[in-house]
C-alpha cells in the first residue's frame, strides 16, 4: 500500500514537471513570435523613410529646331551658288539651254548644236520653191538625227514660236510653196518654264554655238 502511494506521488510531481515545462516553452514560442513580429515592422518603416529612386533612365531633350534651321541656311546657300553659277552665262546660252529642256525630244545629249538663220534665208535650202522664214530663228539639235531637233523664233516675253521643220529633209521636191506657207501659218507658241538651275547648266556646258 505505501508502494502504491509513493508510485501515484512520483507520478503525480512527473506530470507537474512536464506541465510545467511546457507552458514555459511556450510562453518562450509566444514572446518569439512576438519579438519577430515586432522586428518585421520596425523594417517595414525603416524602408518606408528611405528615399524613393526612379529607375526610368531620362531622355535627355533634343532640340531640332537647330538641326531645321542649319538645314534651311545649307538650302538657301545652296540655291545662292547655282544663281551664281547661272549668271557667268548669256542670256542667249541660257535661253537655248531652257528651251531645249522645254521641248527637246531628248534630253540625254552629248553635244547642243546652235544654228542662227536669219530671215529671208530658205526654210528648205534643197527645194528652189521653198520659201524664206520670215524672221531670224535658231536651230537647236543634238549630235545624232535620233536627238531630234528645234527651230524657233524668241519673243522675249519667256515663249517662242517653235517651226515645225525638220533636222534633215526626205520627200519629193520641188514641194511647192504651199508646202512651206502652211509651215509658216502654223508656227505654234510655246511657254518656256525657267527649269531647274542644276539642269541648265548641265546643257549650257554642252552648248556648241555655230554660228
Amino acid at each position: 500500500m505505501i508502494k502504491r502511494n509513493m508510485l501515484y506521488s512520483t507520478l503525480i510531481l512527473f506530470l507537474l514537471l512536464v506541465g510545467c515545462a511546457s507552458e514555459t516553452s511556450d510562453a518562450d514560442g509566444l514572446n518569439s513570435a512576438v519579438e519577430n513580429n515586432e522586428t518585421r515592422e520596425s523594417n517595414l518603416e525603416e524602408k518606408a523613410d528611405e528615399p524613393k529612386f526612379e529607375t526610368k533612365s531620362e531622355q535627355p531633350v533634343v532640340d531640332k529646331s537647330t538641326d531645321v534651321s542649319s538645314e534651311n541656311e545649307e538650302n538657301e546657300e545652296s540655291s545662292i551658288t547655282e544663281g551664281k553659277a547661272l549668271s557667268a552665262y548669256s542670256s542667249a546660252e541660257i535661253e537655248y539651254a531652257r528651251v531645249w529642256l522645254a521641248l527637246g525630244p531628248n534630253q540625254e545629249i552629248d553635244q547642243l548644236n546652235v544654228v542662227h538663220i536669219p530671215a529671208g534665208e530658205p526654210i528648205n535650202p534643197d527645194d528652189e520653191t521653198s520659201l524664206s522664214y520670215p524672221e531670224d530663228v535658231i536651230q537647236l539639235s543634238g549630235s545624232r538625227l535620233v536627238d531630234g531637233s528645234i527651230v524657233y523664233s524668241g519673243n522675249g516675253d519667256g515663249t517662242v514660236n517653235v517651226y515645225r521643220v525638220p533636222l534633215r529633209w526626205d520627200g519629193e521636191y520641188p514641194a511647192g510653196e504651199e508646202f512651206y506657207q502652211e509651215i509658216i501659218d502654223t508656227t505654234e507658241l510655246a511657254y518656256i518654264d525657267p527649269g531647274n538651275d542644276v539642269e541648265i547648266l548641265e546643257l549650257i556646258e554642252r552648248l556648241n554655238i555655230q554660228s
